[in-house]
């Protein structure tokens, strides 16, 4: 994140009650004389001192949006949002009907939206677009080169056909996800459920995934710059499919101590 940004305090709202000095993480704003004072130096902007002062009187500057006030934090039904989780699917059957701009607006705002470790926000977002049908293409026939091979080592991949719509499954809309491992995981995360919640399914394209972080070609299309990598991509479309049941899982592995 691009260090434009400065935290500011009116004293004359300031009453002095600590609770931004204790939810700080970096300790970048302390109580000087009853008033809470901000220091630029190890500050993350993160935003927490502004969101929990009961009087409104910090304000973090630099960003092109305001904040929002509210009154309770939105919680999701429990019972529903688990049984989001247990019916959702990887999809890989998609009709033939565009994602409307609105909705990869929606889809990207909820990768924008993600937490990000020490505030980074160095998540990255490429829609394909015009070049999809292109670097599918590329992306084909890299996989046949190293297929026959793999074929010979890995049981699974012996029935696999590659096909020209091997990675995208003609969906309409492919977004792929740039950043570090855990920001951009937990961005497409949420962009898989904002996905879902328009009635649209979700395949994980692992393959392009490797792809474009070997193909310089690809990079090259993607305008990637030197050193960004290629986290996750995500196909998204209408499915062409219905399911009737939930699919089994292992059991959870975990340790208490």
């Amino acid at each position: 994140m691009a260090k434009k940004h400065s935290v500011l305090v009116n004293s004359d709202k300031c009453i002095g009650c600590g609770i931004c000095e204790k939810d700080c993480v970096s300790g970048a704003i302390r109580l000087v004389d009853g008033k809470a004072q901000a220091k630029a130096v190890g500050c993350i902007y993160c935003g927490h001192c502004e969101a929990v002062c009961p009087k409104n009187a910090v304000t973090v500057t630099g960003f092109a949006e305001e904040t929002v006030e509210f009154s309770e934090q939105t919680r999701l039904d429990p019972k529903t949002l688990m049984m989001a989780m247990k019916t959702r699917r990887t999809v890989r059957v998609f009709k033939e009907k565009e994602v409307s701009k609105k909705i990869i607006k929606q889809i990207i705002e909820a990768g924008r939206l993600a937490p990000t470790g020490g505030n980074a926000q160095n998540t990255g977002y490429v829609i394909l677009g015009s070049k999809q049908k292109a670097l599918e293409a590329v992306a084909v026939g890299m996989f046949n080169k190293v297929m026959g091979p793999a074929k010979k080592l890995v049981p699974f991949l012996k029935s696999m056909v590659i096909d020209e719509n091997f990675f995208f499954k003609k969906a309409p809309l492919v977004i792929v996800i740039t950043g570090s491992a855990v920001n951009a995981s937990l961005a497409a995360e949420n962009m898989a459920f904002m996905a879902e919640a328009n009635g649209l399914g979700v395949l994980y394209s692992g393959f392009f995934t490797m792809c474009a972080n070997h193909s310089s070609k690809i990079r090259k299309a993607m305008k990637l710059r030197l050193g960004e990598k290629v986290v996750t991509t995500l196909v998204i479309g209408y499915p062409g499919v219905k399911y009737y049941r939930t699919a089994r899982r292992e059991k959870a592995r975990v340790r208490v101590l």
